[in-house]
């Protein structure tokens, strides 16, 4: 199926003289003068070999079908990490290349959107925000208000994001898995 280049998103797959690709990241760049154009970072499927392309925006591009399905992680071994489709119980494994940047946000039985060509896995999508605990952070300073002044800290599955002055270690937050930035306490 045939889709405007700057139609796509993060995630996609699509065919390009045969072989699939997954967009990595999708830049729509408008210069004051010429024509906008779609630049795509994408990571050949077969491979792992990154490419890098640049369409005008009303150009078509082949997009792959792919079979979208909600997966339950289940654990990480040296093969891989290993889903469950929960309707028909059956187990995929996704390579680490795959996996890429999500790998931290895995949590045993999390279920997560996976995509799959010919039942091999391209692409993974988290939910949108994940609850983790904080195990490392700065003492909280007497007198500091609450305004816009943020302090590093380090999550329970070791990605580092800033948390405001009076959340402590120990505590759990709900984090945006898109760019790790706090959202709130855990109501838990």
């Amino acid at each position: 199926m045939k889709v405007a280049a700057s139609s796509l998103r993060k995630g996609a797959v699509v065919d390009m003289d045969g072989k699939l690709y997954v967009v990595l990241t999708v830049d729509n760049i408008h210069p004051g003068k010429g024509t906008p154009v779609t630049q795509l970072n994408m990571r050949r499927i077969s491979d792992g070999v990154k490419v890098s392309e640049r369409y005008r925006t009303t150009e078509q591009v082949e997009r792959a079908f792919v079979d979208q399905r909600n997966h339950t992680f289940l654990y990480q071994d040296g093969e891989g990490f290993h889903f469950m489709n929960p309707e028909s119980y059956d187990q995929l494994v996704a390579t680490e290349e795959v996996i890429g940047d999500a790998a931290p946000y895995l949590q045993e039985n999390m279920t997560v959107q996976l995509s799959t060509h010919n039942d091999v896995p391209i692409a993974i999508e988290l939910p949108r925000t994940v609850v983790l605990e904080i195990v490392e952070t700065e003492p909280s300073v007497k007198g500091q208000t609450a305004s816009s002044s943020y302090k590093p800290a380090v999550l329970s599955n070791g990605v580092k994001t800033t948390v405001p002055p009076y959340i402590t270690v120990g505590t759990r937050v709900i984090i945006l898995t898109e760019d790790n930035s706090y959202q709130e306490r855990a109501k838990d």
